[in-house]
């Protein structure tokens, strides 16, 4: 590996795209192309503590994806149940710390009640943070800080004029972690898909046509590899 272990992104979040497609090659259902890609999640999750990364976010499910055929959400909503139930031993085992960021009043009170298991169980630890979005949307996210801000200002508890960047950052979802370095698109597609759309400001973006199943760790090396061998300015020269 070329990489320079110096300059490893602090923060990589993932668009996990592609999992439907993969299974329509190999003629099986959506959900075969789902299952294929939580073995995928598991590998890279090992991978990205192994390496050093501080902080791992992977979009699962997005606002959007309730458009879904209902088999198909229902089985989504099961996998990420089980994946709980199987790996959240392992992830405090390891010191990773799991959070789960999104909307949950419309999650089924079981799957809430798992995330929470979860959650509180891995709180503590010191190694990586794995972040984990469901029912997730940035604007949304955007939305839900600003309201939170609005019922402050509305009960005297701050004013408008000390609301700034700083301030509206603490309102958010990771509010405790730094902004992505750098964002990675899976399939081909090339877009953000109102994901961290805050957050994402200054993050290096990288595609590859590869589908999320087939995301080994010679892809990711080779996203890393061209995010260490950039220049970033913010803004600077």
């Amino acid at each position: 590996m070329k990489t320079d272990w110096k300059t490893l992104p602090a923060h990589v979040a993932i668009i996990m795209d592609g999992n439907g497609r993969w299974a329509k090659s190999k003629n099986k259902p959506r959900l075969y192309g789902h299952k294929a890609g939580v073995e995928t999640i598991r590998n890279v999750v090992t991978l990205a503590s192994q390496w050093g990364i501080k902080v791992l976010t992977l979009y699962a499910f997005s606002t959007e994806n309730w458009k879904r055929p209902k088999a198909e959400v229902n089985g989504l909503m099961k996998l990420f149940g089980d994946y709980l139930k199987k790996e959240v031993q392992s992830l405090h085992e390891n010191q990773v710390r799991l959070c789960i960021i999104g909307r949950r009043d419309v999650l089924a009170p079981s799957l809430v009640h798992l995330i929470e298991e979860a959650e509180t169980l891995t709180k503590d630890n010191k190694g990586m943070i794995l972040n984990v979005a469901v029912n997730y949307g940035g604007r949304l996210e955007v939305l839900d800080a600003v309201r939170s801000l609005a019922e402050k200002v509305k009960e005297g508890q701050l004013q408008p004029e000390e609301i700034d960047e700083r301030v509206l950052q603490k309102s958010l979802y990771t509010k405790d972690i730094p902004d992505p370095d750098l964002i990675i698109r899976t399939s081909g597609e090339l877009r953000l898909s109102n994901f961290l759309i805050w957050q994402c400001a200054y993050s290096e973006l990288w595609f590859t046509s590869v589908l999320w199943p087939d995301f080994t760790e010679e892809v990711f090396k080779e996203a890393l590899d061209d995010y260490c061998s950039r220049k970033r300015r913010f803004g600077g020269v």
